[in-house]
């Protein structure tokens, strides 16, 4: 922790969504810009997140695959880890439980990422990715972050 900087806390942030945006292009410089999604508000315990998926996303059916749904929902928690403890690149997923909720029709995602626990060594998120309605999520994950 460097000096003059707060404990780590989930009611405080170190990066907004502008510095996380930055860190993800980057930390993940051969991605495409937007590939991963873009952070759009970082408060404390809480980011969203929006991703306009390519044709390239699209599963047969024409639905937004599960892998472009579930790496989505892992920049978000990845995101919201990074603004509670700074631009910490190894910070890694331990475990991702996503469960398929409705069809994921193509056009943008949306993800809103809360913190469950933030300790010392693991953080615990749930995400839930949605297109058109908040409250009529497409997915949902349990995610959980090592931190070093």
């Amino acid at each position: 922790m460097g000096e003059g900087q707060p404990p780590i806390s989930s009611s405080t942030l170190r990066l907004d969504a502008d510095a996380l945006n930055a860190f993800m292009a980057e930390a993940f410089p051969n991605s495409a810009p937007g590939s991963r999604g873009t952070v759009i508000s970082a408060v404390p315990g809480h980011i969203q997140a929006r991703m306009i998926p390519t044709e390239l996303a699209l599963r047969p059916g024409g639905l937004i695959s599960g892998p472009t749904q579930m790496g989505f929902a892992d920049m978000a928690a990845y995101a919201l880890v990074l603004a509670h403890i700074g631009p910490v690149a190894m910070a890694v997923t331990s475990a991702l439980n996503y469960q398929f909720l409705r069809p994921c029709r193509p056009g943008q995602l949306f993800a809103d990422a809360h913190m469950l626990h933030l300790g010392k060594r693991l953080a615990v998120m749930d995400v839930r990715i949605w297109t058109d309605d908040p409250d009529k999520p497409v997915g949902q994950a349990n995610v959980t972050y090592a931190i070093p």
